[in-house]
């Protein structure tokens, strides 16, 4: 089928002609309204909750009420979600018959989802009394029910966000997956790669229709997104060699087979490349043309409050992942704030060195002397391997529990590495098949300061994502949703809170390494500058660049590709900061109250033990904690 008529049969397949009608700011206009509001009434419109548990789970539903088990209850939660999710299920270890199946990518599956999680919601307040309930049950409930508001609060805002952007998106999203989550241990499981690559035609046609239906009403990146979308494309549809070799789906499984016996190496590659050909290739093809498109009428704004009920949209996006109720003004303070403090630490170690200049001008040397940069990626994972074997021999002196899941530090893999973040962590599975996953992107060494090392590091690893996700993933007694779920303000604070308290474990030996350190504490307290800047200040693209560049010591590229992210993904990086300092605030407290019955090893098992939990959770869990103490129950 020729490129345009997938595009027609993509469009006619909604039900109604789906094209581009904003104006060059990405601006709804008259012809679009109609197609905006139809998908707000959808949004609206979920199914009845009568009908949103599948009839498998109803019957586990009614048992657990019947007997009083609220664990039992989320245990039919969990099942039902994974009915709706082939990919949580590989991401989980699960290797059954929908292994080879993708996601339903449609808003109508959205929306049977959310209907399912209100019609959770709802036999759990029917069917138990939270006044009966005790301990870790009771905490359950008030949990669940703390999630579903908060993703409640965000339903009316569903279609505001960017399908297909350079930090997350089915473009690099799709080669990600099969590359790290689908294992191949058998011909069987080589099939099911071979069904997901043939399923890549369905499934990513599915997001191109709507990003396709958002841009319609008004939802569209800025420009400067669409390059990166585009080269993603581009590195997987322009393979380097004869075969598809440079492709990252068809060279993943090729080394993948080629650890089977007794398969016919051949012949699977030849069906895989097949469905390549078939399925996925076309419609990357399509989404590229849909890009292209777009880039062409995006315009140069880039806060939400330019979307439909922008403001509201952020205040929502900002409570929902910091826990509180901080509004945007204040946080944007916060920020301020925190970078006085930070730049008067700096200070003192700019003193320590015995440099001679201001400020600006050891951030511009610290910035710009080869000294402080790797020369090649091996030398670089050297030193990330060093910084974490000695951080893990002194982890057992300051926590009661320790993660059982190997760590693995890994290059951002080359197909996504120029649009990717800088770091980040990928989340053991729980049956152990699969380690706990740091990600660095070397694409530019150039962007990788030797200073910062030490604080990603501990950030991702040791004692950070690694360990807190490994020993919530291990909350065996716990139920699902609060093993695997997450809390935004919780994990990221505890990234951050991580790499402070490497220093009161004695690390950063190193002036520069530990300016390093405050480094990346700056570049989080000045997060709360921008993101608020852009988003609700009306900031541009390059105002928030030129505040970074003047108050932070980070290289060009490092600050352009973190404005970039901060527009795209909107609140979501003033949770680090606002984390980090409720988990402080609460350690202070708590040295404070108990004195000498202080057990740093103890407020670590209280902070990480009930798994995440919203910031004022926390709090009450640790002044319990220490009453108990006080009581004589340590």
């Amino acid at each position: 089928m020729t490129q345009f008529r997938r595009l027609s049969a993509l469009l006619l397949c909604s039900g109604s002609a789906l094209f581009l009608t904003g104006n060059s700011n990405g601006v709804a206009q008259p012809a679009a309204q109609a197609a905006a509001q139809a998908v707000a009434q959808q949004v609206t419109g979920s199914p009845a909750i009568t009908d949103a548990i599948p009839a498998a789970q109803m019957a586990m539903v009614n048992a657990a009420i019947e007997a009083g088990d609220i664990n039992a209850f989320f245990q039919a939660y969990e099942e039902a979600g994974l009915s709706f999710s082939p990919m949580t299920k590989t991401s989980r270890g699960i290797r059954d018959e929908d292994y080879g199946k993708w996601n339903d990518p449609s808003l109508a599956a959205d929306l049977r989802e959310h209907a399912m999680d209100r019609a959770f919601l709802s036999r759990m307040e029917a069917g138990f009394d939270p006044a009966r309930l005790e301990g870790q049950d009771a905490l359950s409930y008030r949990l669940f029910k703390s999630a579903m508001e908060r993703q409640e609060a965000l339903t009316p805002y569903r279609e505001n966000g960017y399908i297909f952007n350079q930090m997350f998106g089915a473009q690099s999203g799709i080669p990600s997956f099969l590359v790290n989550m689908h294992r191949i241990g058998n011909e069987e499981e080589a099939d099911a790669y071979i069904e997901r690559i043939a399923g890549i035609g369905p499934y990513l046609d599915g997001q191109t229709k709507r990003a396709v239906q958002r841009a319609q009403a008004g939802v569209i990146p800025p420009r400067w997104v669409y390059p990166y979308v585009i080269s993603d494309i581009d590195n997987l549809i322009t393979p380097a060699g004869p075969d598809y070799a440079g492709n990252a789906i068809i060279d993943d499984f090729r080394e993948k087979i080629a650890k089977l016996d007794g398969v016919d190496q051949k012949e699977l590659t030849a069906e895989a490349i097949a469905a390549w050909e078939a399925s996925a290739l076309p419609a990357y093809k399509l989404l590229r043309a849909v890009m292209v498109e777009q880039q062409a009428k995006a315009g140069t704004d880039d806060g939400v409050w330019r979307l439909p009920d922008g403001d509201k949209y952020y205040a929502a996006l900002l409570k929902s992942y910091t826990t509180t109720d901080l509004p945007a003004d204040q946080i944007h303070q916060i920020g301020l704030d925190n970078v006085a403090r930070i730049h008067d630490e700096m200070r003192a170690i700019m003193k320590k060195v015995g440099y001679q200049g201001t400020l600006p001008e050891f951030f511009e040397y610290t910035r710009t002397d080869p000294r402080f940069y790797a020369k090649s990626r091996e030398e670089y994972l050297a030193k990330v391997d060093v910084a974490l074997d000695a951080m893990e021999a002194e982890l057992p002196k300051w926590f009661e529990v320790l993660p059982k899941d190997a760590l693995q530090v890994k290059p951002v893999e080359a197909f996504r590495e120029q649009s990717a973040g800088k770091a980040f962590y990928s989340r053991p599975a729980p049956d152990g098949s699969r380690p706990g996953i740091y990600y660095v992107n070397l694409y530019k060494l150039e962007s990788m300061s030797l200073n910062e090392l030490e604080a990603l590091a501990y950030h991702e690893g040791l004692p950070g994502h690694h360990l807190q996700l490994s020993v919530q993933t291990g909350l065996g007694d716990l139920p699902p949703f609060r093993r695997f779920g997450g809390v935004t303000a919780y994990s990221e604070g505890w990234g951050l809170y991580s790499e402070n308290l490497a220093k009161d474990m004695g690390f950063y030996t190193d002036p520069f390494s530990d300016f390093g350190r405050l480094q990346a504490e700056l570049w989080r307290a000045c997060r709360l500058v921008v993101d608020t800047g852009i988003h609700s200040k009306k900031w541009s693209r390059e105002q928030a660049i030129a505040f970074l560049t003047e108050n932070t010591p980070n290289p060009d590229g490092d600050i352009q590709k973190a404005i970039e992210r901060y527009i795209v993904m909107p609140g979501q990086a003033t949770a680090y900061m606002i984390g980090k300092l409720k988990i402080e605030e609460l350690r202070d407290k708590a040295k404070a109250e108990l004195g000498d019955d202080f057990d740093i090893r103890a407020y670590h098992t209280v902070v990480l033990g009930n798994g995440p939990v919203p910031l004022s959770i926390m709090e009450e869990n640790v002044d319990a904690w220490i009453e108990e103490v006080k009581a004589g129950g340590k």
